[in-house]
This record gives structure tokens, C-alpha cells and sequence, in this order.
């Protein structure tokens, strides 16, 4: 999406010493060493991969050629990037970027959320000249507890945390336990036949979930299609009855992150229940499903990531099936 002719300014090549302009697709392997650089120093979680840059590239609600910045050195390699992604009619912008280690502490970083914020600005404008429900610009970006150096950035500009989230591990060194379903549900493989019924699933059960929105066919395109993705680990809960997705479990495996790590871990990315399914065990027979699809696969933990204010208890499924707390993340907010 263009924003009507109106671009953010690029921050100052004098003041940073990087000539900064929109990521392309022959940026793709200098953008990714550039993450995967940061990642090696910092060690997160999770950090994009190739394939998540490809879908950024290919996004028809957020515009690269205004959405994504690039800043290189001298030599054209890429010591910073930032971008932002916003649903037309949403009420929030995310952002996301990382500074090149050996740049760091020399005001990089506050230049190119200086630019997410203006870029966020100048969306919100966009959507609203568009005919969408006019909103008052709001900026979101997630980061890990462990990055005390992003704290001091964005608590000097005016951030300040709205939800925690905690990484959960949960060992597969012992038995899954037994979870059976009610007559007339039943647990299958996850398949493309499933896509879009697992989407209409999900769009159901995270309707009161905070900060969620509902998923289109590309943004839900994007999420299958994610490098790490393992569908051969993932399942859902038929209802023989009606057809449709009870619930899901959508499964991945990072062996970056294995080797970065130490450790094997199947990787819940996204649980969901329909909300006129709850209450059935639907969630506990995907998890324990998930444990003996995870172990099978030589996987030493099974782990996700939860809201610590999820209003539907969550937190006390995980730990009822034994996950344990061992990170946590929080999202920072800005009013713009």
C-alpha cells in the first residue's frame, strides 16, 4: 500500500553514516546476514529468517517500497533495518528492526524508530483517507526481558510495556499424558484440505484475545508457509458432524535455534479452540498429540509462548500439562 505520495524522511546519512532506502528482493541475502548477525550476539528466541523476508516482500497490505528500510555502509552491506505492518482497518501498527551489533550505540536505532513512528503516522492518515475507521495512531513493537538495551531506548522515547508474555517448556523425557476427545471428534494430521478451515478456527477462537486480529488468506498463507513450519507435526479436531475445525495446533522446528540453544523444541506457534468447543479437552488432546509428535520427532521440549493476562486460562492449561516458565517477552506501546 502507498501512502498517497507521502513518505516518512530517511533518517540522516551524515548523523549515522549508512545510506538508508527500501528493502527488494536483491536485498534478501544481505537483509537476512544481517539478522541472523544480530541474532548471533543477542540471542533470541526467535529472528526472521530468508523465507519471512520473501513474505514481507510480498505483502499487498504493507507496501515495501514504503514499509521497510534498509541502511547500508559504504561497502553495501546492511548494518540496519526497520519495518512496519498494519491491517487497513486495524487499530495498531507493529514494528520490528535490529541494529548490526558493531553499530550499535551510535544513534541508529532511535533513528529508524524516529522513522517507524512517522511511517505510522502517515498509515493511519492513509487508512482513514481510504475509508476506514479512523483511529489514533498507536505503535507496537515485542521484545524479549533479556535486551536491557532496547528497554533504554524505548522507555528515553516514550514506551511503555502493556502485556507480558512467557516462554514455556515443557520436557518429553517422560510419557504424553492420555487426553481422549468426545464421541464425534476426531484428530487429524494437519493438511492443506484444512487450511482455510483451520483459519476460519482461528479467527473464531482468538476473537477475544488481546491485540488479536482477524487473519486474511494472505497473512494466513504467510503463517503455513513460514520457514519453520512442520504441518507433519501439527493437527487438528474435527467435528464429525459439521465438518468444521474444533481446534488446531500449528507446530514448528528451528534448527538454528536448536544449535543455538543446545536443545531440540517442537514449538507451538499458534493453539486455538473454537469458543463453542471449550471446555470439551480439546485443547489438552492436541497438546498431549503434540508431545508424542514432537518426541517421535527426537524433539528433547515441547514449547510456546502465552499471554500471562489470557482471559481464556491458558496459563493454567500449560501447566496443568507441565510447562514451565523459563523466558518472557513483553509488548511496548506508543500513542502517537
Amino acid at each position: 500500500m502507498l501512502l498517497d505520495g507521502h513518505e516518512p524522511i530517511l533518517p540522516d546519512t551524515d548523523a549515522t553514516g549508512l545510506r538508508w532506502r527500501a528493502a527488494t528482493a536483491g536485498d534478501l541475502r544481505n537483509w537476512a546476514d544481517l539478522i541472523a548477525r544480530t541474532a548471533a550476539v543477542e540471542h533470541p528466541v526467535w529472528y526472521e529468517k530468508h523465507g519471512d523476508l520473501v513474505h514481507v516482500l510480498e505483502s499487498g497490505k504493507n507496501d515495501p517500497r514504503t514499509h521497510t528500510l534498509l541502511g547500508l555502509d559504504e561497502g553495501g552491506t546492511a548494518r540496519a533495518y526497520g519495518r512496519i505492518t498494519k491491517n487497513p482497518d486495524g487499530d495498531k501498527a507493529n514494528a520490528m528492526g535490529c541494529v548490526d551489533p558493531d553499530w550499535q550505540h551510535r544513534g541508529i536505532g532511535s533513528a529508524v524508530l524516529a522513522w517507524q513512528e512517522a511511517l505510522t503516522r502517515l498509515r493511519f492518515a492513509a487508512d482513514a483517507a481510504a475509508g476506514y475507521v479512523a483511529a489514533p495512531p498507536r505503535l507496537r513493537i515485542r521484545t524479549e526481558e533479556q535486551h536491557g538495551h532496547q528497554w533504554a531506548l524505548f522507555t528515553a522515547r516514550g514506551y511503555g510495556i502493556v502485556r507480558w508474555f512467557n516462554e514455556m517448556h515443557r520436557p518429553l523425557s517422560g510419557p504424553a499424558p492420555e487426553a481422549r476427545l468426545d464421541t464425534g471428534l476426531e484428530l487429524r494430521t494437519f493438511e492443506p484440505a484444512f487450511h482455510e478451515l483451520a483459519r476460519l478456527a482461528h479467527n473464531d477462537a482468538f476473537r477475544d484475545h488481546w491485540g488479536s486480529e482477524p487473519r486474511d488468506e494472505e497473512s494466513w498463507r504467510f503463517t503455513l508457509e513460514e520457514p519453520t513450519a512442520r504441518p507433519d507435526l501439527s493437527a487438528v479436531v474435527l467435528d464429525a458432524a459439521t465438518g468444521e475445525v474444533a481446534g488446531y495446533q500449528l507446530a514448528s522446528f528451528d534448527p538454528d535455534a536448536a544449535a543455538d540453544r543446545g536443545f531440540k523444541e517442537g514449538y507451538t506457534e499458534l493453539l486455538g479452540v473454537r469458543r463453542g468447543y471449550r471446555g470439551r479437552g480439546i485443547a489438552q488432546a492436541l497438546l498431549a498429540d503434540a508431545f508424542r509428535r514432537f518426541s517421535g520427532a527426537g524433539m528433547d521440549v515441547a514449547s510456546l509462548d502465552v499471554d500471562s493476562a489470557n482471559p481464556t486460562g491458558a496459563l493454567k492449561l500449560y501447566v496443568g500439562m507441565g510447562y514451565q516458565a523459563v523466558n518472557r517477552s513483553m509488548t511496548w506501546e506508543k500513542m502517537l
